[in-house]
Parts: structure tokens; sequence; C-alpha cells
């Protein structure tokens, strides 16, 4: 019995040791998953990229192939859906007042049976926007600022033109490459008559 007393003291500090490493590792992994959970979203907003992806996330829809759709289209002149798919009460009225004869319907009523059904008439859809004008905007003011940038280079950026592209540094490099008949056989002296001194 006295040898099992400081066993039992050990065993117990042992125990007691283990339930304070798990109360421990408890606390920390609850802090840790906490910090996780904080830091992807203060990094995100904090991250410009990820702050515009997740904006950019939000405001897109994902479209479902597989339910009918209203599009506007020439090519498809019939949706697969109406325009308008919840009517209001009066639509509802000028509904049931359709399936009468069309000859009691005046002209705005059959219009805005159209309108239930299509939102765009043909010339509606034919006619052109107007975002080709912003298109060549946007090209001709970046070819200027290129045309700028490409002249502001020329006066302040490059020095003066080479002596080696003058006329008559030219002529000379041509006259000493005859003179050494470089490539005589399909390159430059073969096109040059050394009999009658000009050129084939």
């Amino acid at each position: 019995m006295i040898h099992a007393l400081p066993i039992q003291r050990h065993v117990g500090n042992l125990l007691r040791t283990k339930a304070d490493i798990f109360n421990n590792l408890n606390k920390m992994l609850t802090s840790r998953a906490l910090i996780r959970g904080l830091r992807p979203s203060l990094w995100r907003s904090l991250s410009s990229t990820s702050a515009l992806q997740g904006g950019h996330a939000k405001a897109v829809d994902a479209l479902d192939a597989s339910v009918p759709q209203y599009n506007n289209s020439v090519d498809i002149p019939l949706p697969d859906i109406p325009f308008v798919r919840v009517p209001s009460a009066e639509q509802k009225k000028l509904k049931e007042k359709e399936k009468g004869p069309w000859s009691s319907l005046s002209k705005e009523e059959k219009l805005s049976l159209y309108r239930m059904s299509f939102e765009l008439t043909y010339p509606e859809m034919r006619q052109g926007s107007g975002e080709w004008k912003t298109v060549v905007a946007g090209v001709l003011f970046f070819l200027g600022l290129s045309g700028l940038l490409v002249w502001w280079q020329r006066i302040y950026v490059y020095g003066d033109v080479p002596h080696t592209l003058s006329k008559e540094w030219v002529e000379q490099q041509t006259q000493r490459m005859i003179d050494m008949r470089i490539n005589p056989v399909e390159g430059f002296a073969s096109k040059w008559d050394y009999e009658k001194k000009q050129w084939k």
C-alpha cells in the first residue's frame, strides 16, 4: 500500500495533466478556428483583387438553361415564355377580354397584350446601339495618346539620327559592298553589273 500511493498520485497527476492538455488544446483549436474564420474575411476586405472578384461573383447570376427563358432575338421570334410572367390585376382582366372577339379590343389594348408577350418589336430589336461611337472614340483616344508618346520620345528621349543613316554614308557603304563583292551568287553583288557599272 505504501508503494502504491506514489503511483496513484502520479497517475492522478497524469490524468489531471491530460485533462488540462485536452482543455488547452480545445481552447487553442477554437481560438485558431475563430482566427482562421476572421482572417480570410479581413484579408478579402483589404485585398482589392479578391474584393473585386467577390463583388463580381455576387453580381453575376448563374443562368439555368433547363428552365424556359425569355430572350429578345430576331433569329428566334417566339421566346419560350411571355415577357410578363406574373400579370397584374389589369393585365389579367385584359387577358380574359382577349378570349373574346378581337374586334372589341382597342388599339391600345392590343398593344398592351403584345407588350405582355414581347418586350420589343422587330424594329426595336433591329435598332442599333450607339456603342460603336464609344469604341471608335476609345480607339482614337489611345491612338492619339500613342502618337503623343512617340512624338515626346522623339523630341526628349532619343538623340539625333546616327550618321550611319545619312545618304552619303549609305552610298559609301553600298559602294564598299559592291567593291568587296559581298554575296555574289544570289545576294547583293549578284544584282550589280560589274562591266557596265550599274544595277542589273
